[in-house]
């Protein structure tokens, strides 16, 4: 288990007790073998992709030992031990966390200054182990979720023939070829035989992916069997590649299925659609855009 950040700030500190200056790298090393943490949890990321998650909590740690006083930074990406560090390492503290920092004026000074003067502060949280970081990705992504369900009960109340369109235009926005005209020229061309459509593989049409869209309820469930009638309506095209897409999911034994010959098939359920459909802007608009800036070490680093 990845240790919070605050669990982490008495061993950082315990790192540099011995007066030298650290590399901040290092000491995430160090920290990650004392802890266990394996490389599968190393490699572990924030939901929005921008960094490790153990690596933000080790930098939280080291954010509010040094804004409490504890640690110093004297050059670029370099940490020591200062006199207040040794002071309090010296006291033999059985933890230090936020509450405990909070009798360090600078710490105080730092805390005040996040406020928005309000009483309600969401900045540090004495008993959130989350970074900063963490909440705001949570908060996304239960946005994002919310998000996901209100498109699905839109997307099921749609006529098939619109469900099909915004299917193709799906695939065209993700970079498959041709343009939407051409795209949706091939919608209902096929004699139905299974095929609701067509795509041009890239933009040079040097392949063709046939598409099978079902705009079923969640309670209806996509099987085998379903499968068994696209991969034949493949062969009877001559065809090679498909794509299955529902609104609503796909049995075990329909995630499992392989087709023996070199038919290539792709499954997209319910939500893997909502979510193409927020990731390529289909069917939804931003409504507010936030930005998370750090530091530029580069700008004030030595040469």
């Amino acid at each position: 288990m990845i240790p919070d950040y605050q669990t982490l700030m008495l061993p950082l500190l315990k790192l540099v007790s011995d007066k030298k200056e650290h590399k901040y790298r290092d000491l995430i090393e160090k920290l990650a073998i004392e802890f266990n943490v394996t490389d599968v949890e190393r490699k572990e990321l924030l939901a929005s992709g921008s960094q490790a998650i153990f690596d933000n909590r080790v930098g939280w740690a080291k954010t509010y030992l040094k804004k409490a006083g504890l640690l110093d930074s004297p050059k670029r990406a370099t940490f020591v031990i200062t006199n207040i560090g040794l002071q309090t390492l010296a006291k033999q503290p059985p933890f230090i966390d936020a509450k405990y920092l909070k009798q360090f004026p600078s710490f105080l000074e730092f805390q005040n200054a996040s406020r928005n003067d309000s009483e309600a502060d969401v900045y540090v949280q004495e008993q959130n182990e989350e970074t900063p970081e963490e909440s705001l990705d949570k908060a996304y992504q239960r946005i994002r979720k919310s998000l996901v369900s209100e498109l699905l009960n839109k997307v099921v109340e749609l006529s098939p023939t619109f469900f099909e369109r915004l299917v193709v235009e799906l695939l065209v926005k993700m970079g498959y070829g041709g343009s939407i005209k051409d795209a949706g020229k091939a919608i209902g061309k096929s004699g139905d035989e299974g095929i609701d459509g067509t795509i041009k593989e890239d933009r040079l049409g040097l392949d063709i992916i046939y598409i099978q869209a079902k705009r079923w309820k969640p309670e209806n469930v996509v099987g085998r069997p379903e499968l068994h009638k696209f991969v034949g309506a493949l062969a009877g095209q001559g065809a090679k590649k498909g794509i299955f897409i529902t609104t609503s999911k796909f049995t075990k034994e329909a995630l499992g299925y392989t087709p023996k010959n070199e038919t290539k098939i792709v499954l997209i359920d319910g939500e893997q659609l909502a979510q193409l459909m927020i990731d390529y802007n289909l069917g939804c608009t931003t409504q507010q855009t936030y930005e998370v800036k750090k530091i530029d070490s580069d700008y004030f680093g030595e040469e």
